[in-house]
């Protein structure tokens, strides 16, 4: 995995000198912030030997380098995902090219299915912890020194100097937001009702697909993390209104423009 890595990040600073100090990844409700990027150069992964290539409606597969407001940025447009068929390795490799590339923290967005009653579709939920259900853990098997340690403390997955310059744009926006524990499960299905219960009894405010075998990764590196999800539906009580993917993306779409205001900011 290590060889890979590294012939990947060969690859690139062969086509560039550029150093980048944030790794984005963006997920739901961050897609516009590639608008923002400045003196952008856009690799497609296709483009990029061993990288992967995403499957996924609505999720495109670039990497862009570039900066936005005072950081310079290496941003992921499309991820991969369990359900998609990746194994772990595969779906974290760009965090551990973005590491070895030169990044000081890392920045992930996701739509989530919220179940704490206080959430309303279209909020934002920056992620203080998360609970990991996912049918395994990106660093199972040998663990390489060179990047982190065997056993990494994960007492604080999230950041909370960044939750809190989030919280404070937020605030000063006046965006509904909330601060909450994520939980990730395999998909590709939405949850079932006893599902929804069973994740909010045991903790979890909102569920995903993503976001935390990169968090996972990033941690294992050093590497401080900040990770938000666009409430794109509601699954609290006995009743579940039926949801589709494309009304997931369509409120993730509405809610677009506020968390990319919020980055923006962080950024600058």
């Amino acid at each position: 995995m290590l060889k890979k890595v590294k012939e990947i990040v060969s690859h690139l600073q062969a086509k560039t000198n550029f150093i980048p100090d944030t790794g984005i990844v963006l997920g739901s409700g961050l897609g516009a912030l590639v608008d923002a990027i400045q003196d952008a150069q856009i690799i497609p992964y296709e483009n990029i030997p061993g990288f992967p290539v995403s499957t996924v409606k609505g999720h495109k597969s670039n990497l862009y380098l570039g900066t936005i407001g005072k950081s310079k940025v290496m941003v992921m447009q499309g991820r991969f995902h369990f359900y998609e068929g990746y194994g772990f390795e595969e779906i974290t490799l760009p965090i551990r090219v973005m590491k070895l590339m030169g990044i000081q923290k890392l920045i992930v967005s996701n739509a989530a299915g919220g179940m704490n009653p206080d959430f309303k579709v279209g909020d934002l939920m920056f992620i203080n912890d998360h609970i990991n259900l996912l049918p395994g853990n990106p660093l199972i098997g040998p663990n390489i020194e060179e990047l982190g340690p065997r056993f990494p403390d994960m007492s604080v997955p999230y950041d909370p100097a960044l939750i809190a310059q989030a919280v404070a744009i937020a605030e000063k926006n006046k965006f509904r937001f909330h601060t909450g524990v994520y939980a990730a499960v395999s998909g590709p299905t939405f949850e079932t009702p006893a599902e929804y219960r069973y994740l909010y009894r045991i903790g979890a405010d909102a569920v995903g697909m993503s976001t935390v075998p990169e968090v996972i990764t990033a941690r294992h590196m050093g590497v401080p993390c900040f990770a938000a999800s666009v409430i794109t539906d509601l699954g609290g009580g006995d009743h579940v209104e039926p949801v589709s993917h494309e009304e997931v993306l369509k409120v993730a779409n509405a809610a677009e423009q506020k968390l990319t205001a919020i980055v923006k900011e962080m950024l600058s």
